[in-house]
């Protein structure tokens, strides 16, 4: 078994070795809205769960050369912020935004996705995703680098309203199969749900 120490080699093959070990990865598509109105959307696949209680979901986003990307500079100017679970519906729509584009140009435009009102915020949802989550910026931490020059912003935001298609929720549970989520490995490759099997915790 090989043994690598992350000092001795380069940042590029530390996130090559991460990327390429922590997989499937879910990936949140989120639009936030600049104070200027226009609407930024992009994929991030270091996404997950923190708590039930409140629900909270954390997404780290990482800085372009130290400078904010837009989706973290928008959550931290405006608080707000709405994650859609990626699926296999319009995973090719999600990757034409992750193009880089100016701040004042929306992807949305590029993908040719559809918006939609949310309830609770000003940022608004894309009626394409089965899955969306009105999100506010619970707290925004800086982390690595060095303290003057952080190499990412971990996003904690809190939900304050779920939408979820009818065909999916039964009983308060998702129907994962009928959801056809997305998860990102590493390179240009995705990955599909794939075979499903249960395994009973121990008591």
């Amino acid at each position: 078994m090989l043994t690598i120490y992350p000092e001795n080699q380069a940042e590029r093959d530390n996130y090559k070795l991460l990327i390429g070990s922590i997989i499937p990865r879910p990936t949140a598509f989120i639009t936030t809205q600049s104070h200027a109105g226009v609407v930024n959307a992009a994929p991030f696949s270091y996404f997950n769960v923190v708590t039930a209680d409140p629900p909270m979901i954390s997404v780290s986003i990482q800085r372009k050369q130290g400078d904010y990307k837009d989706t973290s500079r928008n959550i931290i100017e405006t608080g707000e912020f709405v994650v859609h679970i990626s699926d296999e519906d319009y995973i090719e729509a999600i990757n034409q935004t992750a193009a880089n584009l100016p701040a004042n140009q929306s992807e949305l435009d590029l993908a040719r996705l559809t918006t939609v009102p949310s309830v609770k915020l000003k940022v608004p949802g894309i009626a394409e995703a089965k899955i969306r989550m009105e999100c506010v910026l619970e707290r925004a931490i800086e982390l690595g680098g060095t303290p003057s020059s952080p190499t990412c912003d971990l996003i904690i935001g809190r939900v304050i309203c779920f939408h979820i298609e009818d065909d999916l929720y039964e009983n308060g549970r998702i129907d994962a199969e009928k959801l056809k989520p997305v998860s990102r490995l590493a390179g240009n490759n995705y990955s599909k749900l794939g075979e499903i099997f249960a395994i009973a915790r121990p008591e």
